[in-house]
């Protein structure tokens, strides 16, 4: 079987390209590990005029979705440009309150899908516990019980703190809050959710590789060393090689989990993409020698999402396990 994208999928990603880099999301991103959401709300309203939410929403709710293809596609392209916000938690409450309402719960679906879809709405969601991503620019915080058994908007939230990657702000939400639906079905549900978690992160992760290894190849073409740019050594090229390799072989399992949504499918997509992002972060970091440590060079951008996008919705270990479990 083969996990080609057709035409329009793939003008589809040109053109979200294109828009992301003329919008430059660096100083947005930065801006919002400052904690000036401003201008990464502004970016937001951008990527909702160009329907990326939409994706995850179904007709019914001013969606046109659920489309999972083209939103990997999307996130393959927010990882590569490094967006800042929970568009993770938002695709994935988007899939959450879906599921509830095919299991005949519309009411949160009617509520907060057409918000979500327009870009009026933020949302962020955490499952069985934990911290939530971002929820100081949410305008609407998911909890589902740590047992899978209800699911309610968290009234406030704890002390905002910084993650390993700085643009990811995590706070703990506040017990309590209104109940939007309970019973055997949230469970279900929820566990869907997790799966279009996993998937669009492993996209995300996918992109940051990509981004990663873009400029490294970059930059070792520029830098010289007795003479002579790095890049020309073999042993460069080799490192390089074999963080292509690993981005390469994620991309197919990554496009099949999306057309098969089988939990095992996205586990084992989940694995490749954050540890071949996770690859490139360290040859990335490794050839470009001490200027790779400094916060300044915008490298750093990336290299800080690899290992929290490795282990988000999914350590590892935990997807490994997923797919042994079938």
């Amino acid at each position: 079987m083969r996990f080609l994208l057709n035409d329009e999928q793939r003008a589809f990603a040109r053109s979200l390209d294109a828009m992301l880099t003329a919008s430059d999301p660096t100083p947005a991103a930065r801006a919002w590990a400052a904690g000036d959401q401003a201008p990464g709300l502004a970016l937001w309203s951008r990527l909702a005029e160009a329907g990326i939410f939409a994706l995850a929403v179904p007709e019914p709710y001013e969606g046109v979705g659920p489309l999972p293809v083209e939103l990997t596609v999307a996130f393959v392209e927010l990882g590569r440009h490094a967006v800042p916000g929970p568009v993770v938690e938002t695709v994935a409450s988007a899939a959450l309150l879906t599921r509830l309402s095919d299991r005949g719960d519309s009411s949160a679906a009617k509520r907060l899908l057409p918000s979500l879809a327009s870009g009026e709405a933020v949302a962020t969601l955490t499952t069985g516990g934990g911290h939530a991503l971002d929820a100081d620019a949410a305008t609407v915080t998911l909890v589902v019980a740590a047992d899978d058994s209800a699911l309610h908007i968290a009234p406030s939230h704890g002390p905002v703190r910084a993650s390993l990657d700085p643009v990811r702000r995590l706070a703990v939400p506040a017990q309590g809050g209104e109940v939007l639906a309970e019973g055997a079905h949230v469970g279900d549900a929820a566990a869907h959710a997790r799966d279009v978690a996993r998937l669009v992160t492993a996209a995300q992760a996918l992109g940051v590789g990509l981004a990663l290894l873009e400029r490294t190849v970059a930059y070792v073409k520029q830098r010289t060393q007795f003479g002579v740019a790095i890049g020309s050594f073999q042993a460069v090229k080799h490192r390089l090689a074999d963080v292509l390799v690993g981005l390469e072989f994620a991309r197919p399992l990554l496009y099949g989990a999306a057309l098969s949504l089988s939990p095992a499918d996205v586990a084992a997509a989940k694995v490749a993409a954050g540890e071949a992002a996770y690859a490139a972060a360290r040859a990335a970091l490794q050839l470009h020698g001490a200027v790779g440590y400094t916060d300044e060079l915008d490298l750093s951008l990336w290299l800080r999402k690899a290992r929290p996008l490795r282990d988000a919705w999914g350590t590892p270990a935990q997807c490994r396990a997923r797919v042994l479990g079938g």
